[in-house]
This record gives structure tokens, sequence and C-alpha cells, in this order.
């Protein structure tokens, strides 16, 4: 991993964000091609979706859309140890995703007048699940437990079809979908698949949604940007991000595991250990050589640890750390800090915080009860990860009698006239006229 030394350097925000390590380059290949594949899909639909297949996915004459008995297999042939885990990591998301919807709210104005705010669902989702260098049935939990709990009618899935299981989508994510009711079901992928969700598909069926949600790579997160205004649509959850914060206490053997355990996803995801300890810095990187080869996936390892996205950043102080991590805005923060528990509130852009070296990211991407769909490429500093919200549209609903409009009769006339607009002011008075 590369080295970054900020300490002893007066660093403005600008300069700070200037910092951070990014794969720029490859982002913005990625829009580029994402947004050419999903106009493909907007004007040729199922011929564009099969030929990106046989590009993509080497898969021919597959059924885009999955026959009710390909879930109802993939379900009877689920590991009897897989299914409790599933069932266990969705009892514990809907606890956690029931807690993100918002009650009902009433203001009464005054007498006669009133607003109330409620959070209605959307109608359609369309989700997106990842398929090409793992399987992700956790990512089904993800997202279709927070759709179902913010009371969406309408789900429909997607996941690529598989070169290995005969064009079908893989058939953990099949008994996924299957335990949580969904049978909507898409075998597409990519940034196909966004665009397909966004514009619709007559031909297979499929109808365009309202919003999309999904992790993927970058070229899934660039098409959703492309979409964006079409459709509705998460954080741009694209290639994985972990940054550790440690101080000179923190156990190296688990700083070097956790930042491979994300570095498997791909080989752009980004690994980032930000650290004002330079034996620290020097312990980790001793054992991220003796971890990363030892791994099942050391060459993806070595290729996200080794590119411009990863890096190891020494800072003076706390103080530093807080800035470039705030800066940074990661998809997955780990503290590893004595203070840790303390320190958390300092450290406020982030997709999630993982308090103390026994709460690594993998906890979060499997059983903690949290989403681990979540922003990555610094918008955690002004984006939410996945939740029941994700779904919901606040909504005002007001109501006022004839006695409370009186009331505010001329002052809304005024407002109203001050604007030259008055036919706003008549609307009113037509009221109190015969």
């Amino acid at each position: 991993m590369r080295l970054i030394d900020l300490r002893g350097r007066e660093l403005s925000p600008a300069d700070m964000l200037a910092a951070v390590p990014r794969a720029t380059q490859a982002r913005a290949e990625a829009l580029d091609t994402a947004a050419r594949i999903v106009d493909d899909v907007r004007h040729r639909g199922e011929a564009a979706l099969r030929e990106q297949a046989a590009r993509f996915d080497r898969v021919e004459g597959h059924a885009i859309r999955v026959p009710a008995a390909h879930l109802t297999e993939a379900l009877a042939s689920l590991a009897p140890s897989v299914r409790t885990a599933l069932e266990e990591a969705i009892r514990r998301v809907r606890l956690a995703s029931t807690a993100q919807v918002p009650a009902e709210q009433v203001t009464q104005i005054g007498d006669g007048a009133r607003i109330v705010q409620r959070w209605q669902p959307v109608a359609r989702v369309g989700v997106y699940i990842p398929g090409g260098k793992a399987v992700y049935p956790s990512s089904v939990i993800m997202n279709v437990v927070p759709a179902q709990v913010a009371g969406v009618a309408q789900i429909a899935l997607a996941s690529p079809p598989q070169a290995d299981q005969g064009g079908r989508i893989h058939p953990t994510i099949l008994a996924a979908a299957a335990l949580l009711d969904v049978t909507e079901v898409y075998a597409m992928g990519g940034a196909g698949a966004i665009g397909a969700f966004a514009w619709g598909v007559p031909d297979i069926g499929l109808d365009p949604v309202d919003v999309v949600s999904g992790p993927g790579n970058n070229y899934v997160a660039s098409a959703k940007r492309a979409v964006a205004g079409v459709v509705g649509t998460d954080a741009e959850a694209g290639a994985t991000e972990i940054l550790v914060v440690a101080d000179a206490a923190a156990d190296a053997r688990l700083v070097a595991a956790d930042l491979v355990s994300q570095a498997e996803h791909d080989e752009q995801a980004s690994a980032v250990l930000v650290t004002d300890s330079t034996e620290l810095a020097e312990r980790v990187e001793a054992e991220l050589d003796r971890q990363s080869g030892r791994t099942r996936h050391a060459a993806r390892v070595g290729v996200a640890l080794d590119g411009p996205q990863s890096a190891i950043v020494l800072v003076d102080d706390r103080a530093m750390a807080v800035a470039f991590s705030n800066a940074y805005a990661p998809e997955h923060l780990e503290l590893h800090l004595a203070d840790a528990e303390e320190a958390a509130s300092a450290f406020t852009s982030a997709g999630a915080v993982f308090v103390g070296d026994q709460t690594p990211v993998s906890l979060g991407d499997y059983m903690a009860g949290s989403n681990h769909v979540l922003p990555t490429g610094g918008q955690a500093r002004y984006a939410p990860g996945l939740g029941a919200y994700t779904f919901l549209r606040p909504q005002q609903v007001i109501s006022y009698d004839r006695r409370a409009l009186a009331e505010v009769r001329d002052g809304v006339v005024a407002l109203a006239n001050s604007e030259v607009l008055p036919a706003h002011g008549e609307a009113i008075e037509a009221r109190f006229s015969e």
C-alpha cells in the first residue's frame, strides 16, 4: 500500500479533500460506459439486454424473467445452515428497519388550521443484487426488507445470469428472494439492469419502477447517476470502501484482517488506514503482506491494496484523523481506538460507523441488523445508506376551515400582490365574495 504522510502540514478543507485517495479515472470511465449501456436498453429493450448478457456474463438464450419454478427449486435446495442464517439476518434487519419509519405527525397551526406530515411508500421498487465476483444473498435482505417495512406493494429484483448455472441467477440469491416472497425476478446484470428498471422492458413484462436500489460495482453506481431524474435512487453504492482509524494500541492483526476483508470484494475496492502511530503503520503493513497472500482471493486483494484508492495515511494527531475521515466520508468507518465509544461522535461523515475492534465491517455485512448498502465515493458527506426511508416520501396534508382561512386572508393577498401574482390573492378573495 502506498503511504500518504500528512504530518506537519496545515491543511484547509480543500487540501484535505485533495489528499483523499480515489480511483477517479476508473469512475469517470465507468460513468461514460454506463450511460451508453443504459441508453441502449432504453431504446432496444430485450435485444440490448441479451447482447449485454452475452458480452458481460457469457450467457445466451436464458430466461430473463425468472420462472417461479426456479425460485421454488432454489429454496428447496438451500443448505439448512444457510437458511437459518438468512432467516436470522432477516429478523435483525427487519427489527432495525422498523425503527426508520416515522410516525405521522399532526401540527395544529391554529383553530381549524392543521397540517399532517405523513410518509407514503412508493408504489414500485427495483432492487439490484450483484453477482459477478461473489454471491450476495445478504444484499437481497438488505434491499427487500426495508422496502417491505416501508410498505412498498411491488418489489422487482434483478441479478446477473450465471454461466456456470446455465444462465440462471445464482440459486442462493433466488432462495433468499423466495424466503422474502419476492416473485418478480429478472436475470439481468450491471448497468443494463438499472436502465431496464428505470425505463421498463415491455417484451419481458417489466414495468418501470419508482425507485432503484442496491449495491454494485462502479458501473452500477454510474448507471444510477444516468437514470437520476427518471427514477429515484439510493446513494451510489459502488466499489466498496473501508477506512480504519487506529491508535498505537490497536491490534495490527485485526486491522489488517478487516482491510483484507473488504479488498476481496473487487480490484477497485478501497482500503485505507489512518493513524498517528508509525509503529502501528509498519505492523499493519507487515500483517497485510502476510495475510493477503494467504487468503483465497489473494490476487484480487493484491490489486486492490496496490491501487491508487488504497493507502496508509499518517497524521499528526486525533484531530487530523477526524478531519481526514470526515473529508473522505467512507462507506465503512472502523474505529480501533482506546476510547472508541467516546470518540465516535466526532466522526460525522460515514455510511456506517463500526465502534471498537470487536465490531468489524463483516459483521455489518451480514448479521448486525444494520444495512450494508451504503454510499461510496464521498457521498456519505450528504447521503444516507439504504433504509426504509429510501422508499418513503414525506407528504404534507393541509386542512383549513373558513374561519382559519379568514385569519390569514389579508396576509396572503398582501404577499401575492407583493410578488405581482394577483390571481393568487384573488383565489382567496373568491371564497369571501358572493
